[in-house]
Formats: C-alpha cells, structure tokens, sequence
C-alpha cells in the first residue's frame, strides 16, 4: 500500500525566506517566511521556524531538535530534564542557538540516514552544495558472543559540515545561554588541547557558566582531492549578541568551503582534567559516575596520569568511528523489527523516534525531549514534557513490545516495579516521575522568555505529577500484562507487588479523579477512567489465571470488575443522544477518549453503542461531533471546563484511536474499513519532511504542541499494525 510524504506547513505547499547579509562585529541573522518556493536567505531578522520544521538527534540521555535551516533549537545538557543549553524555539532573540548555513542563499533539505536516527541536511546553490550531519554518539552494542573493548558513550553534539560541490561560504554561531537563558556565562578562546601532538596548534572556546561548562572544538580535513589540497581555515571570533539578550560572548566563524573539504565542530561538557600542583608526585584522579552515585578517586603518577577514557584525544578518525558507530546502533537496533506489515516506512521511523525517548541508565520514558510548545500559537497551553507518565510509558512499551523490541520494555518494568517498591503511603502511585525516578516535579514559569511565536507562559516542570488520575493503573497493568506475555516472566515478588496494586485499584475504583487530558478543574467520575480501571482490574485477573498465582481476593476482583462494567455501561451512556459521554456527571459531554473502549476489550467496536459513539464523534464540531478534515479534537473545549481555558488543534492521538476503532468495527462491517485507510493515510501527510509527529495538528495544518511526542508515534504503530492485519485477513 502505498502514501505519500508530504511537508505540510500550512495551506501553502511550501517556503522561502528572503534576506540580505550584514558584516556587522555581531551579525544578527534571523529570517521571515514567505511560502512561494523552497530558497533561504539569510537577512537581519529571523523570524520563529514552525515546529514541523525540526528534526530530532539524540543519545538516549538527550535530545537536540535540528530546524531545517540548520539550527539547533532545543538541547538539554547532560539529561532530557536538564536546563536548555539552546532553547531558540522558545525564544528567537535570546533563548540560544548553534546554526551553520551558507551566507548565500540557498535551498534546503533534510533527511535521515536510512534506518538511522543521524540527522542530515544540505544547503543547495549554483555555486555548490554542503551537507551537515548531525549526530549524538552511541557506542555500538557488545554482542554477548563476541564482546568488544568498553566503548563510553561520548556526551558530544557533532556538527560535521562538508562541501561535496563547488564553493560555499559559510557561517558558523555558537551562541548558548545557559540555565534557560538565565545565567551569565565567560566565554575564552584558548589552545585546544585535546589534540594530538603531531596535529598543528588550533584554538577552541570555551563556556564557563556556574553550573556547566561547555567547549567548542573543530577538526578539519580534506576528505577528497580538491583544488589545492589544502584544508579549510577555521578562525573562532567573539560574536556579541546581547543587544538581543544574550548573557554572554558568542562564537562565531566564517569559513569558505570547496568541493572535499570539511569542518567538524564538537560542542561537549569537558571533564575535569586532573593536574599536578608544582613539586607534587601524585594526584587524584575521579571517576565520572551517574547522577546520584558516590564518586570514585584513585592516585596515579602525575607523570603518567593517563587521559580519561571520555576525553579522548580529538582526530579525523576518531570522528569517523564515531559516526559510523552511531549509524550502526541505530541500524542495528531497528533491525530486530518484526513488523512486516504496510506503511513500514512509517511505523520503523515511530519506532526510532520513540527510541530516542528511552533514557537508558533507568529505562523511564520521557513524554517528548520538548517543553512549553504551544497546543495553539499565542495560547497558555503550554507544558513540560520531558518526564516518564506511567501512561504514556506504558502504551510506548505496547508499541515497541508490537513490533519486537522486548528489551525496552523489561528495562521500563524495571523502571516501574522501583516505583512500586516506593509507592506513596496509601498504596498509590504518582503520575508522573522524573527520569530518574524522582518525585519533584514543581512547575515553574519563565516570563523572561518570549515563548515559541509569542506563546506564554514558558513553563518548567509539570504541576500536574500530583493531579489524581486513576486511568494510569489501567494503562500500567495492560503494560504489564503484555510484558509478561511477550517478555521476561514476572517473578513471585513482582507479582505480589502487582496484587498489592490491584486490590488498591479496586478500593478507589469508585472515586472521581481528573483523568487523561490533566484537566485543572474539578474531579469527576470521568468515562476513560472508569474503563481503564475496568482494565486494571481485568488483566490482574488475567494474570492470576494464565500464572496460577495465589489470588486470595480474586472473588473480589471478578465481583468489582463486572460491577464496575454494569457502572460504565449506566452511568456513561447517554440514552438521549446515543453516545458514551465524558463522565458521569456529564454524559452529554462528547469525549474522544472512549474510543479507547474496543482497543482495551472493554467492548468489541461492532457493539451498537460503541457505533452510535463512534458515528456521532467522526461528524463535524458544526454537528456535533469532534471530527474536522478527517482529523479528530479531544472534546469541544467550549463545552467542557477543564481548568485551563484557550484553544487547542485537533489531537493526532485521537485522530488515530479513531482509526484503529474504525478498523476493530471494520473487521464486522468490512464498509468501514475504506474509511480506515483513508483517514490513516490522510494523516500520514501530516508528518513532517522527516516522518515525525508533533501532538496536534492545526486547522491550517500546522504542528502544534511539544515534538517530538511519543503518544503520537505509538498510536500511530498501533493503528499501522491493526489496519494492516485486518486489511490482510480474508474478505468473507
């Protein structure tokens, strides 16, 4: 089956962003968009590049979003929660930002290495071509037959910049601002000494901040004969940007580059290098060590003190390996896909880019690598992403579990069987967790940046970990249900953890809570919850039948869950308007989120109410329903008060529950699957020029909300794999 990728910015079918240079001591470059055709050049202002517009690189620790023109716009320094580095997506004067592009103008574009998470994009002139690859290191995995020497994984952002035709001129910025753009920093240029002592003397800079020192350093070379042979010269030189904000001195280079030269910048945290005081015969050497350990200290000779194994010495080949390493990680990591179904092209990229949300040292999941993107341009709904939801975690492990990445989901049932150990005093668990587990995550707003096109506030950690939302435990016990079907079996310990949280379920299964959209108003006995709790029941049942394990309250469970089924089937069903209703309290309320319903098994969607639901939702907001250009709201946020106010897009990931209910129903009513199908593809011209999703999409067709968002990716794997199983299953 095939569909067509297409970049999708708006009613307008592509860019071009007009320009002059300036030769100013600080050039301020920034652009203005006019969609006529696909050119840039570079001018005074630059005005905010659209969301879709971005790729994404990461090292499963952080990621760095690449806009199309060559900027890095968001990067988070050593981990996804930690203060931004660069942040110019947020803030376009100030927030910081590390470009490359051509001082002429130029076309553009940007693609991934094939089944590669190395990100590449390439300026295009009469005059010459340059291509920037983009990458954060991984250190290829050891096969356990033939284990490798220990290879650390390199805290770099590499920025390798070749001229494979012609001559191009280009500008090299490297402008951080460090802590969000709160704190100052001293910038040097100073000799680089991390290179070896037969390579020619060069210069590096140098960041110092209170909290975090970065260097930039480059290697050059000649990587194919050229005119003369001769590699390009680099020439660091302070760039003064704080007419514009900046905290701190720039760097900047102009270098002019020709056919088979190339420059690659390293920007890096150093180590702390250990040195001997004068007359002193020995020094201490510590051992980098994860966040939260106790350090390691040993004494060597200060004549023979060895480098240390992050900071090795800086060459062409050592960047070589590195690059090839990484693009081997990330090919041989999607390699072990199972997925052998249509649209793959689009569920392997969901699958890396989901991959690129796993944080390694503890197996969390981080929602998105972004923060405080807006939901609506000039709107407040605008948040913090980049912690491990037990809901969004649970349904990525679904997704990966799906397409046979079972590792991921043991290292996450690791993560999350921690926090069951540590669960709160009343037997519950928190919503959210940071990344290492953590439990404060106090939201905080920063009125100093502008926000991304003037979306304020800008906000830092996520007020709602405490919100109670009974939905998680539903969405967690389907996690763990499929994990021990597909993975590493559950242990008796786990499993009496696993009871404990049932019979916990099952004691507040009659509470109203705030539920999956976070609302900040008032708690209610919301549908998606209640079917979810169903769910958390259901599969602890499950579980107890399929392992034998002693269930001394399963006549309570089996008793609670069909009461709860009776509930729902009541309480939440509209009998007027023929619809399952958001809550309780408001059943003539419409809410996507009971399309969840037939993909949990609560209910096969040929049931006749779960079709009048899911009928009357695909009609229009001006008929009622929640479905506009084949792309599908959360709810009418004029209808329902959820505590937040503003406008939102319609939600990729209601548009594809609603897919993947269509296909379930079409599986009776083979005339709804057509249907299925053309909305998904539909949707699929909504990812960006590289294959990935944002959270919402506009009515314009503009991303919208934090990207890149791993809800969306899942449920776009899940609809993928379903429509194309039922798709290949005989007609009768």
């Amino acid at each position: 089956m095939l569909y067509r990728h297409v970049l999708k910015h708006s009613s307008f079918p592509s860019f071009c962003i007009t320009s002059r240079i300036t030769t100013s001591t600080f050039t301020k470059r920034t652009f203005s968009y006019k969609r006529i055709m696909n050119l840039v050049n570079p001018r005074d202002e630059r005005g905010y590049i659209p969301i879709a517009d971005h790729g994404l690189i990461g090292n499963l620790r952080t990621a760095a979003l690449v806009s199309i023109d060559g900027s890095i716009e968001s990067y988070c320094v050593p981990n996804f929660d930690s203060p931004s580095v660069f942040a110019r997506i947020l803030d376009k004067d100030k927030g910081g930002h590390f470009s490359i592009m051509p001082t002429i103008p130029f076309s553009t574009k940007q693609n991934y290495l094939a089944s590669s998470n190395v990100l590449q994009t390439k300026y295009m002139n009469d005059q010459g071509v340059v291509s920037v690859t983009d990458f954060l290191p991984r250190p290829r995995k050891d096969s356990p037959s033939s284990p490798a020497s220990h290879k650390p994984l390199l805290p770099w952002l590499i920025r390798r910049v070749e001229c494979i035709r012609g001559r191009v001129p280009i500008q090299m910025q490297c402008a951080p601002a460090f802590n969000y753009a709160l704190h100052s920093h001293e910038t040097t240029i100073v000799d680089d000494d991390s290179l070896p002592s037969s390579a020619p003397p060069q210069k590096k800079a140098v960041f110092v901040s209170p909290d975090l020192t970065l260097d930039l350093r480059y290697i050059v070379e000649q990587t194919s004969p050229g005119s003369d042979g001769i590699p390009p010269e680099v020439a660091l030189k302070f760039l003064d940007l704080s007419v514009r904000g900046h905290k701190g001195l720039a760097i900047q280079s102009n270098i002019s580059l020709e056919e088979g030269q190339c420059v690659t910048f390293v920007l890096r945290t150093p180590p702390v290098r250990a040195i001997a005081a004068p007359g002193q015969k020995d020094i201490a050497v510590h051992e980098r060590v994860p966040s939260g350990g106790e350090p390691k200290e040993w004494r060597l000779s200060a004549e023979t003190a060895p480098r240390a194994v992050d900071d090795p010495l800086l060459t062409k080949e050592l960047l070589s390996a590195l690059l090839q390493a990484t693009n081997r990680y990330w090919y041989e990591w999607v390699s072990q896909s199972t997925y052998r179904g249509s649209w793959k092209e689009a569920v392997i990229r969901s699958a890396l880019a989901l991959k690129l949300l796993v944080y390694e040292p503890t197996g969390a999941v981080v929602a998105s690598p972004t923060f405080s993107l807006p939901e609506y341009i000039g709107g407040v709904r605008n948040w913090d992403y980049r912690y491990s939801w037990i809901r969004d975690s649970s349904f990525t492990l679904y997704a990966l579990i799906r397409l046979g990445f079972t590792e991921e989901a043991n290292t996450y049932l690791e993560f999350i069987f921690e926090r069951l150990r540590n669960k709160n005093a009343d037997g519950s668990l928190q919503i959210m967790y940071t990344i290492h587990g953590g439990k404060d995550l106090e939201e905080i707003e920063l009125n100093h940046l502008d926000g991304h096109k003037g979306s304020r506030p800008v906000r830092i950690g996520n007020g709602a970990a405490d919100h109670i939302q009974l939905d998680i435990y539903g969405e967690l016990m389907d996690c763990i249900y499929l994990g021990q079907k597909f993975g590493k079996p559950l242990a008796y310990d786990d499993w009496i953890l696993v009871r404990e949280l049932v019979d916990y379920v099952v004691s507040i299964c009659k509470d109203p809570d705030l539920s999956i959209w976070e609302v900040r108003g008032e708690k209610k006995n919301f549908t998606y919850s209640k079917v979810m709790l169903w769910v958390a029941i259901d599969r602890g049942i499950r579980l107890a039948d399929k392992r034998s394990f002693p269930c001394p309250n399963r006549n309570v469970w089996l008793t609670t869950r069909d009461n709860l089924y009776e509930e729902i089937m009541d309480k939440a069903w509209n009998k007027e308007h023929k619809w399952f209703g958001q809550s309780y309290e408001d059943n003539d309320v419409l809410d996507s989120a009971v399309l969840i319903m037939p993909l949990v098994f609560f209910m096969h969607a040929s049931d006749p109410r779960f079709v009048s639901t899911l009928n009357q939702i695909m009609k229009t907001p001006e008929k009622g329903g929640l479905t506009s250009n084949n792309l599908v709201y959360r709810y009418d946020v004029k209808k329902s008060d959820d505590g937040v106010g503003g406008e939102e897009g319609t939600f990729c990931l209601c548009t594809l529950w609603c897919i993947e209910a269509l296909t379930r129903a079409g599986e009776i009513d083979k005339r709804l699957l057509p249907k299925a199908v053309n909305m998904f593809e539909d949707f699929l011209l909504y990812l960006n020029h590289v294959g990935l999703c944002t959270e919402e999409i506009s009515d314009a067709g503009e991303a919208l909300g934090n990207a890149v968002q791993g809800f969306t990716h899942v449920t776009l794997i899940s609809a993928a794999y379903n429509l194309s199983r039922t798709l290949a299953k005989p007609m009768i």
